[in-house]
């Protein structure tokens, strides 16, 4: 083998990764389903209509972020539902106007997806409970909390909140895209810590991680407050979008967030994934409704296509999976 070939044998494996990937899979998705969008409706490709597709997509893909975090360690996390709904309300019920205002909001938010999140770290870290049976009951009694603070649909958003959030900056760039783009660079500065390493070691093998010094019970915990915070966010970013709460605004969430995380090339097996595989996952999400609803498809067979993608998606991430311990074989 020449050396110029050995130089170009480690690229051509580097880019086969990213292409088998599922960051790579989802990203080639998006952008034939966005080329379809844009031969239906040439609008498309307007600002107002790219600004109006991020902020449809923001909340999923900020949910789908965090429940990456739970998946990755080989979890489930069903709370998402509850703490978007209670965030929501709380967004609705307690408006409070301006700059500072918002900041406070989005404070609340957090806080309040942080502690859910602790619990859940807890119930499963340290008391043992299965993920999906701890989660479960920690949404059902946010969803029970948002149902006493708001019976039903209504109250009022911020006005800064609804109309800043949902606008551009400078006339170019979504400002809910800012939110993602800070997500991505957190995520990628946080996979290089020790904390995340291992979240994918305690993923691919936790009694291995364990005998390695991994403190499991602290990962893990880690990852649950993680996702819990990025459920507020995704809460915050609901309210701004709707301008108005509703107790049942989170649930679906519950099924879009698997979705999204399977979609992006997350295996539901845990130790692989990444946040922007799934978070294009959300926005590939939202654009095929877009894409169906400028095809003519009825909105009553929107479920039904977005039941399709999830299995599919499932069965890329899994055949993924086996691509790339195929690869790291060799």
């Amino acid at each position: 083998m020449s050396a110029v070939t050995a130089n170009l044998a480690p690229r051509r494996s580097a880019l086969w990764r990213v292409a088998v990937s599922g960051t790579g899979i989802v990203a080639m998705i998006y952008i034939l389903l966005y080329a379809l969008y844009a031969f239906w409706q040439p609008q498309a490709l307007s600002l107002y209509t790219f600004t109006d597709l991020v902020n449809n997509s923001t909340p999923l893909a900020l949910a789908a972020a965090g429940e990456t975090l739970v998946v990755i360690s080989r979890g489930f996390d069903l709370s998402v539902a509850g703490v978007v709904s209670l965030t929501n309300v709380l967004m609705a019920v307690y408006p409070l106007e301006g700059p500072g205002g918002a900041f406070v909001s989005l404070l609340m938010c957090c806080a309040v997806g942080g502690l859910v999140g602790t619990i859940n770290g807890i119930l499963v870290a340290r008391l043992g409970l299965q993920t999906i049976a701890a989660t479960l009951g920690t949404m059902i009694i946010c969803q029970g909390l948002a149902l006493v603070i708001l019976d039903a649909p209504g109250g009022m958003v911020a006005d800064f909140v609804t109309y800043t959030l949902t606008d551009t900056l400078f006339g170019v760039v979504p400002i809910a895209g800012l939110f993602l783009i800070a997500v991505v660079v957190l995520w990628l500065a946080f996979r290089r810590t020790d904390t995340g390493i291992g979240l994918y070691a305690i993923g691919a093998d936790e009694q291995s991680a364990r005998f390695s010094g991994v403190a499991v019970s602290g990962v893990r915990i880690t990852a649950f407050v993680g996702a819990g915070m990025l459920y507020g966010v995704a809460g915050f970013m609901l309210s701004a979008q709707t301008a108005t709460g509703n107790p049942t605004a989170g649930t679906p969430f519950l099924m879009l967030t698997f979705a999204a995380v399977a979609l992006g090339g997350t295996p539901l097996s845990g130790g692989h994934g990444s946040l922007v595989g799934s978070i294009l996952g959300a926005g590939t999400l939202m654009l095929l409704q877009k894409v169906l609803f400028s095809g003519g498809v009825s909105s009553f067979y929107t479920g039904i296509f977005q039941g399709f993608v999830l299995v599919l998606a499932i069965v890329f991430g899994n055949a993924v999976a086996r691509l790339l311990k195929k690869d790291e074989a060799r």
